[in-house]
């Protein structure tokens, strides 16, 4: 018989958060396939659990998942876990779990601590309906791309982003979405938790000025209703302005720049996206 992938939550941060279960399955396997063995052998020590780790991560994933359905295959159950948080969301497993499926072996979810829902329950916004989305794209040109399709959606918006991508995202989301509602979860459940809640433009201005530290849950409340305008485009404000004040184009451009919060070449590079 072969044997089972467990999908195995591990804390996020407060060591507190595992289930006995978890415990007592990480006990029990033949092997743990880890994305970082190094940060799972502090878990395992402190649990005192001496099971044998093997690396699986987004770099090794493909010749990995080959390895561990050998072994699934020859009766070997295997637990498989992140650096945090629950497994395949956001993180490598998803081609693992597809393979195993594909080849009849048992795959068991051991449910746990994942920060996608705790940021949600305290964040204030709505939560009887929400999208999750996980991390936006790195690169700007795609990631407004995205933020443009996602402008009219009426849910609860929740993203994983950077430290040093934060500040980028919510002045797009800022100028794409409109100053709604958001909230900035970090750090959860360690020592420095913290929810910074208030609205898109206040956000940006705060982190712009205290750069955050740590994993990032962001979260944005979904649009009014879906026949509302969105957001202006950086072009019409620019002739708002020109017209209002009477200025040339690029020192409307440069007041743009400014009550949104960024330079004024990157407003130039938005204004010719428009």
């Amino acid at each position: 018989m072969p044997g089972t992938l467990y999908l195995v939550a591990t804390p996020i941060g407060n060591l507190e958060d595992i289930t006995l279960r978890a415990l007592r399955i990480l006990k029990e396997v033949a092997l743990i396939a880890c994305e970082d063995t190094r940060q799972t052998a502090k878990l395992l020590h402190h649990f005192q659990i001496a099971q044998p780790t093997i690396s699986y991560h987004q770099h090794n994933e493909k010749e990995r998942s080959l390895q561990l359905l050998k072994r699934l295959e020859q009766g070997d159950s295997i637990a498989l876990v992140s650096d945090a948080g629950t497994p395949v969301v956001s993180d490598p497993g998803y081609t693992l779990v597809q393979k195993a499926i594909e080849q009849n072996i048992n795959v068991v979810p051991v449910p746990g601590a994942s920060a996608l829902l705790p940021a949600l329950t305290a964040s204030g916004l709505a939560t009887d309906s929400f999208l999750f989305l996980g991390f936006l794209a790195p690169r700007a040109s795609q990631r407004r791309k995205e933020l443009k399709n996602l402008c009219q959606m009426p849910m609860t918006l929740v993203f994983y982003e950077s430290p040093y991508r934060i500040e980028e995202t919510l002045s797009d989301m800022l100028e794409i979405f409109g100053d709604r509602k958001a909230v900035v979860a970090r750090e959860l459940t360690k020592i420095h938790e913290e929810f910074i809640r208030n609205n898109l433009s206040t956000l940006q201005a705060k982190i712009k000025t205290t750069p955050p530290k740590g994993e990032i849950v962001l979260l944005v409340e979904g649009a009014k209703e879906a026949s509302e305008p969105v957001s202006k485009s950086i072009g019409s404000m620019v002739e708002e302005v020109m017209q209002s004040k009477q200025l040339s184009k690029m020192d409307a451009l440069k007041l743009v720049a400014k009550s949104l919060g960024i330079s004024k070449s990157e407003a130039y590079r938005r204004l010719q996206e428009n």
